[in-house]
């Protein structure tokens, strides 16, 4: 099993970014530090938690003016590079918000996030002001340095997974959409990858905006084709047909004259929580010419109160001759996940083609505690 995320944040780790701090602040008290961090409750928090806990420890153990702290985290930072140093964001977060610091803390923000990245810790200033963060952002869009660019998309990402939600953009996505649009070519995957992933944030909230900013953008550039291409991934599973169209999916509003002899089994039929079964799927696509397919199964999980909840997995996608058969397998675990917790059940289990079911079969899911 992998090591939780947040062990990164070990005794080992505190006092070798101690012994980093001292180099730039001799009057740096590293036992005092440590041991202030390690204090209880320390084995029971969460990942975020303890990055909150070191920052309010260096909080206290820097110098008490926020903008002499921030020079010593500016040297610091050259000798710090990787995920661990988020704290040095969560540092400005926590301390910097005030007005008077405001630009000071931009300054930060944006050295910082070249070494680790600062897209939680801008979320509070979005939050509290932001049209000036906003203009701050678009700025920021217009860098040379890739990662102040991917801080300009990702720091305003509407869902951003393990940050605060920006509801107000959830409600209205227009500032957002100013900043994808200066980065909609970058050279940088890196970036590309962000603004991708903040299209596709916003089609859950707005799929008619990012169908027609899809419409547009389609065709302007092979980096803008890839952004609009990952962008559109949730529409697809939607089976939106308007995107499935614009990529040119076969039949998008249905597959009765695209595919036949669908069929799909699993073996065994019966699996234990924690065990695993072996999927087949074959089908034949109709036709002459060439026609992009996306073949999914779909599994309806059995939840707690009795009724069930579709999550589907990509098997293929890809464009296929007519008169072709394609056939393939996968292996599925029945393990529970921190996003997934499974119950016993008879599990339907189903075929999809471009959205539409073509073929199913059933599985039992038994709980092995009761089997005990």
């Amino acid at each position: 099993m992998a090591e939780p995320l947040k062990n990164l944040y070990d005794e080992p780790f505190l006092k070798m970014f101690g012994n980093i701090v001292h180099s730039a602040y001799t009057s740096f008290d590293q036992e005092g530090f440590i041991k202030s961090v390690m204090a209880n409750p320390w084995e029971e928090l969460s990942l975020k938690e303890r990055i909150r806990k070191i920052t309010h420890s260096l909080g206290a153990f820097l110098p008490a003016s926020y903008p002499q702290a921030l020079t010593i985290l500016h040297k610091v930072n050259e000798s710090c590079s990787g995920f661990p140093y988020l704290i040095l964001p969560d540092f400005v977060e926590v301390y910097g918000q005030a007005e008077e610091h405001w630009e000071v803390s931009m300054q930060a923000l944006e050295a910082f996030t070249s070494h680790s990245s600062a897209e939680f810790a801008v979320r509070p200033f979005i939050l509290s002001h932001p049209d000036r963060m906003m203009e701050q952002m678009a700025r920021w869009a217009q860098s040379e340095d890739e990662h102040v660019r991917r801080l300009a998309s990702e720091g305003c990402r509407p869902r951003l997974p393990w940050g605060q939600a920006l509801v107000i953009f959830k409600k209205d996505p227009s500032p957002i959409m100013r900043i994808l649009e200066q980065l909609k070519a970058d050279p940088s995957l890196y970036v590309r990858k962000s603004v991708a992933n903040n299209l596709n944030d916003i089609a859950k909230d707005h799929p008619g905006l990012v169908v027609k900013t899809a419409r547009r953008w389609l065709g302007e550039n092979a980096y803008t084709n890839w952004i609009v291409r990952h962008g559109c991934r949730t529409l697809i599973r939607q089976v939106n047909p308007e995107v499935l169209a614009l990529f040119g999916y076969a039949n998008p509003e249905g597959t009765a004259e695209l595919v036949e002899q669908a069929v799909v089994e699993v073996r065994p039929g019966t699996v234990r929580m924690g065990e695993e079964c072996l999927l087949r799927y074959s089908l034949v696509v109709l036709g002459e010419g060439a026609h992009r397919i996306r073949i999914e199964y779909g599994i309806d999980f059995v939840k707690s109160g009795g009724k069930v909840s579709r999550k589907k997995f990509l098997l293929s996608d890809k464009t296929v001759p007519g008169g072709k058969r394609v056939e393939g397998s996968r292996t599925h675990r029945w393990t529970d996940l921190t996003t997934r917790k499974h119950y016993p059940g008879l599990h339907r289990i189903v075929l999809l083609v471009n959205g539409q079911e073509t073929a199913s079969t059933e599985l039992m899911l038994t709980d092995l505690k009761l089997e005990q």
